[in-house]
């Protein structure tokens, strides 16, 4: 049968000459595997369409889909959403491809998850029309709410008796774990003043809350909440990128 829905591009590998195999998280059925065919193949009629296949373009749709085939084709294919800014800069670019990794580490079966994909396709749309100001949160924001949908929400809220967060158990608590899966210090009092905040509020936050330093810290100990709760997880390799770039 064949199911219209929107798409957003995870990676891209060459087959043959002309043609690709994509993943591509789907709003319908989660990740799936496509091969398309033709996308290199330049004509008089019609250019080569392989740009439509980068990682973290937002596109609309016509699939072919079977339960029980693990290679789908693609009928129709056009954009959904096109960047303006996303492909010239670079920290828009970076933090693009932050997200699209986080999802690929943390979405290991075909199942939909409509509301993470709509919070990722919101917060891709912001990173391309956002204030400059704005970039270098929207990270950490999708990273913690992410989580949340994934059901892994951090619970409880920091204070003077509560000042740890304890990230094997996902609570802020009171007395030091005896582990040393823990955020603590200004770390840990940002990330709970971010657990509830507006996609639109990140702006705003002063940088004295929220300074580089500190981005770096929650970032850094959001991925091993992650990989302490998503079996196979592991390590994303755009992190340490990403921070690179933004403290530039």
């Amino acid at each position: 049968m064949v199911f219209t829905t929107n798409g957003i591009v995870l990676r891209t590998t060459r087959y043959g000459e002309t043609s690709i195999i994509t993943q591509i998280y789907t709003e319908l059925f989660g990740i799936q595997s496509y091969i398309v065919k033709g996308v290199h193949q330049l004509t008089r009629r019609k250019p080569a369409q392989a740009v439509y296949f980068q990682p973290g373009a937002i596109l609309a749709l016509e699939v072919y889909h079977h339960q029980q085939k693990q290679l789908q084709f693609i009928k129709e294919f056009g954009w959904s959403y096109i960047y303006q800014n996303v492909l010239t800069d670079v920290k828009r670019h970076t933090v693009t491809l932050y997200i699209v990794e986080l999802l690929q580490h943390s979405l290991q079966q075909p199942e939909a998850h409509v509301e993470l994909f709509y919070l990722t396709k919101e917060v891709l749309q912001l990173t391309d029309t956002c204030q400059d100001a704005f970039i270098a949160n929207l990270p950490i924001y999708f990273t913690l709410q992410a989580a949340a949908i994934l059901g892994f929400q951090i619970q409880g809220e920091y204070s003077a008796i509560t000042p740890w967060l304890d990230l094997q158990e996902g609570f802020y608590v009171s007395g030091r774990p005896n582990h040393e899966y823990v955020m603590e210090n200004e770390s840990a009092k940002a990330t709970a003043a971010l657990l509830h905040i507006l996609p639109e509020q990140m702006e705003h936050i002063d940088e004295v809350v929220l300074n580089q330093n500190i981005r770096r810290n929650i970032l850094q100990s959001l991925q091993l909440y992650l990989a302490l709760h998503i079996p196979g997880f592991g390590k994303l390799k755009s992190l340490a990128i990403l921070q690179e770039i933004l403290s530039a």
